[in-house]
């Protein structure tokens, strides 16, 4: 039985607006020129839906449709890093600078990576990166850039060795490198074949000269990374190796360019190729503070050969970065210091002082928030054994949870029952944000 509506009344359905109007709301017309007309029309169709079932008054449809739309065109969010991790893996690795997000700029649209103006001609890919790279390594006689530290070992297993020549590898360095791979079936799929020596612990150089044949491509020396194993154990340095014959490969794994202070333990590219490795591979989005990308660099005349061997490589092609990689990594290594750069060096008295005024900030507005000394973590897989003195704003545990699902998402450690929010990895012009987050949960 159908209830006769009262004569007069106006069906609320004729009330929805039409789809054309609603998208000209100022606000959807700017939501479409950030994500696409037809995202932003889906969201207004589902709006008047929803009007039409009495969910939304007809008036807020143009409202509903913008809070149904996200703030940007990819559903990667922005974090803030309060874990005190500096190359946190699960949140991206390393922050660009903000030089380095300005290269990105100007290489997102047309731009010269492949073509040399003066002559109209084209150009060598990459050289301003590559050139960035054997600057900041002098002794590099030669450089190329791969997608990713795992691609540049690969390749230049694949090179060197992929027709079935053998690869000398102390056993206490195959190692698994995170997510379940492991650097023997790395290599093995090259198609080059492991030779390993020693054992687990201990490695002799008279190991390697034993192993040495017709048929070895390079002696492989691996950086354990993200492990230390301590005890008896023995190991061969680059420098004993490079005196063997055959090339030394040496995977250094976080891309530390050069030593630092704080990571005497933490093997970079230019003592590599000082103690004779010719070929040196590393990651670009660790240490380094850049974008993921495979560095690959030669010392001595040698080196700079096997560089180009490996750049000429067909599979090459196939591992090559695009042109944002080569501007951010260019403005990481030529530019100001990185975030991670900044992260390492940071003062913890400083870092200290932050905490305590953001903790009575929060204070002040009735929130349950003190100032503590913790201790942060290099990441990335790099510098197990290094602990870096810093400061937190703790928080009861229950905020954990909470952060996470905030705007933006804040990343804390849990400890004894605390939310601890640690400033190592946050740089100061991030407090105020910091602070509106947690008055928000």
């Amino acid at each position: 039985m159908t209830t006769a509506r009262p004569a007069g009344a106006a069906d609320p359905r004729r009330r929805v607006p039409r789809t054309d109007a609603v998208l000209a709301d100022p606000d959807l017309v700017a939501a479409a020129a950030r994500l696409g007309r037809d995202r932003v029309k889906q969201a207004v169709t589902a709006a008047q839906q929803r009007a039409r079932t009495g969910v939304v008054a007809p008036e807020d449809v143009a409202a509903d449709a913008l809070a149904a739309l996200p703030a940007a065109a990819t559903s990667i969010r922005p974090v803030l890093n309060a874990t005190g991790v500096v190359v946190h893996t699960n949140l991206g690795r390393a922050p660009l600078s903000d030089a380095a997000r300005e290269a990105l700029q100007v290489a997102a649209g047309t731009c010269d990576v492949e073509l040399d103006l003066a002559t109209g001609r084209r150009g060598r890919r990459g050289t301003g990166a590559v050139d960035a790279l054997r600057a900041a390594v002098p002794a590099a006689t030669g450089a190329w850039i791969a997608n990713n530290g795992a691609a540049a070992l690969a390749l230049v297993c694949a090179a060197l060795a992929g027709t079935g020549k053998e690869i000398v590898i102390s056993r206490g360095q195959l190692v698994e490198i995170g997510d379940g791979f492991r650097i023997p079936e790395l290599i093995e799929s090259t198609g080059a074949r492991l030779r390993p020596v020693g054992t687990t612990n201990r490695t002799h150089l008279r190991d390697y000269a034993e192993a040495i044949g017709e048929d070895t491509a390079f002696l492989l020396h691996v950086h354990p990374s993200n492990f230390v194993v301590r005890g008896f154990v023995r190991d061969v340095g680059i420098a004993e190796l490079s005196g063997l014959g055959p090339p030394v490969v040496a995977d250094i794994g976080s891309g530390l360019l050069t030593p630092h202070p704080l990571l005497p333990d933490e093997p970079d590219a230019q003592s590599a190729l000082v103690a004779g490795a010719d070929l040196v591979t590393a990651s670009g989005d660790k240490l380094l503070g850049g974008p993921q990308a495979g560095l690959l660099l030669g010392g001595g005349e040698r080196g700079g050969g096997l560089v180009e061997t490996v750049r000429r490589f067909p599979l090459a092609r196939a591992m090559r970065v695009d042109k944002l990689t080569l501007a951010a990594l260019e403005a990481s290594v030529a530019g100001p210091p990185t975030p991670v750069a900044t992260a390492l060096d940071a003062d913890p008295a400083a870092l200290r002082a932050r905490a305590r005024d953001l903790a009575a900030t929060l204070a002040r507005d009735g929130i349950d928030a003190v100032a503590v000394d913790t201790v942060g973590g290099v990441g990335g897989g790099g510098a197990p054994e290094v602990e870096l003195p810093s400061a937190a704003v703790s928080l009861p545990e229950h905020h954990a949870e909470a952060l996470r699902a905030g705007d933006p998402p804040v990343l804390g450690r849990v400890a004894d029952g605390r939310c601890l929010l640690d400033l190592r990895a946050l740089p100061p012009s991030a407090d105020a944000e910091l602070a509106r987050a947690v008055r928000g949960v």
